[in-house]
């Protein structure tokens, strides 16, 4: 048992800090903006809340934090009442937040001037993964740093990985969803071609699906695609945030990524019919929808 803070209780957040509590049995206070979900998340756990992230993570050994964006994260780790005010040296600050690598490494950088480790743990496995405590964790960071957290970690966790230093973690998280939305796409079109086509498309997915055709997206989402469901998983407003980091990313590396660019812009497309809160399947809906 360690003591732990988690900063930040939204859709996945709420979730990992139970699982600290629940698999872990370590010792956890947490915060969130909305402080009443805070006390609720107390009230159910058995935890503590606290008022600011500094009063928070006072005392912590490891500290872990999900929240929405680059500047979200700033807000919470920085200035008197942040993360790093109430952190002592030698503990280990974990994000969560899918956020970029530039504030990755400027928090490491900042965390390391305090004599505190800071690893950027984005997460893959999307609301049920949370819930359920068997999310994918890609990790950038120290090896050292790595070593204290990853038994904590893997409370919410089926696979924690270390890939490399600063930044690699969400270097890593950006390779994944760069990966789901022509993925996505694909599914939604040969799912459109199967439908125009007159074919039973159900039956199509279930002769394809033991094939090369087969992914993940196809088993767990064509279904519901092909029943115009769309209430399943990240949302699409989370997915364009994540398109734009990639895309953002790729203006500096030099990577060519005109698939993701144009999937990004079928979001777009999406939120204009009023889906942001659909989740990333809904692609389907955009090619099915009648004109």
């Amino acid at each position: 048992m360690v003591k732990a803070a988690f900063i930040g209780l939204g859709v996945m957040g709420y979730p990992m800090a139970g699982h600290l509590v629940k698999k872990g049995g370590h010792d956890i206070t947490v915060y969130n903006r909305t402080k009443s979900k805070a006390d609720a998340w107390a009230k159910e756990y058995g935890g503590r809340s606290a008022d600011t992230p500094a009063k928070a993570a006072a005392g912590a050994d490891v500290v872990c934090a999900c929240v929405g964006n680059d500047d979200d994260l700033r807000s919470v780790v920085y200035g008197n009442d942040g993360i790093l005010a109430g952190m002592k040296k030698g503990t280990v600050f974990v994000d969560h937040t899918t956020a970029s690598a530039i504030v990755a490494r400027e928090v490491y950088k900042a965390a390391k001037e305090k004599g505190i480790a800071f690893l950027d743990g984005p997460v893959s496995g999307g609301e049920m993964g949370a819930k359920n405590g068997v999310l994918t964790i890609m990790v950038g960071g120290d090896a050292d740093a790595f070593a204290k957290a990853e038994p904590v970690i893997k409370a919410y966790a089926r696979a924690v990985t270390l890939l490399g230093p600063s930044g690699a973690g969400q270097l890593t998280k950006m390779v994944n969803q760069i990966c789901i939305a022509g993925l996505v796409q694909g599914l939604a079109e040969g799912l459109s071609f199967a439908v125009k086509s007159g074919l039973d498309a159900k039956k199509v997915v279930e002769v394809i699906s033991k094939g090369a055709a087969q992914s993940w997206q196809m088993d767990n989402r064509a279904t519901t695609m092909l029943e115009d469901k769309f209430e399943f998983g990240f949302a699409v407003d989370w997915m364009r945030k994540d398109l734009g980091i990639c895309i953002a990313e790729a203006r500096n590396n030099g990577a060519l990524l005109p698939v993701t660019a144009l999937v990004d812009q079928f979001y777009a497309e999406i939120q204009s019919m009023g889906g942001r809160r659909w989740d990333t399947s809904s692609l389907l809906r955009r090619l099915l929808r009648k004109k």
